[in-house]
């Protein structure tokens, strides 16, 4: 959820305020603003934007503080086909420099487009895996 009175580079750089903001981190919200296709809406507050682009800024909140892992649930729901596939593409290459990423979603058709490893869940309980077709 994003805090309504602030930006969208101000939402994407809550994460970094516990203390004094680190070196860099501005430069990163604003990359990452614009890596999700929203480099000109920075200054924008969320009920200036539409769903699928406060999703997006989430996403790049979730990315600021470069974590070890990201969980991610549903983090496409929100967006057309083509912008899922970017964000899942972003995931990719976050993964691809050593962050574990998980993705929850419902969305087989994604998945499969994607071609990552799938740990398919059915009423809680592990129901198979399957490896991406080289």
């Amino acid at each position: 959820c994003l805090l309504p009175q602030l930006s969208a580079l101000e939402n994407v750089l809550v994460p970094c305020l516990a203390g004094r903001l680190p070196a860099g981190a501005l430069e990163r919200a604003r990359g990452l603003l614009e890596r999700v296709g929203l480099g000109p809406r920075a200054e924008h507050r969320p009920a200036e934007l539409s769903g699928g682009e406060q999703q997006r800024v989430a996403v790049a909140r979730a990315l600021v503080n470069e974590p070890h892992i990201v969980l991610a649930d549903e983090p496409t729901g929100n967006l057309d086909p083509d912008l899922s596939l970017e964000i899942m593409d972003l995931f990719r290459d976050i993964n691809a420099s050593g962050t574990t990423v998980l993705v929850a979603t419902h969305d087989r058709e994604l998945i499969q487009l994607v071609g990552r490893r799938v740990i398919q869940l059915e009423q809680g309980r592990l129901g198979g895996t399957a490896e991406p077709a080289l």
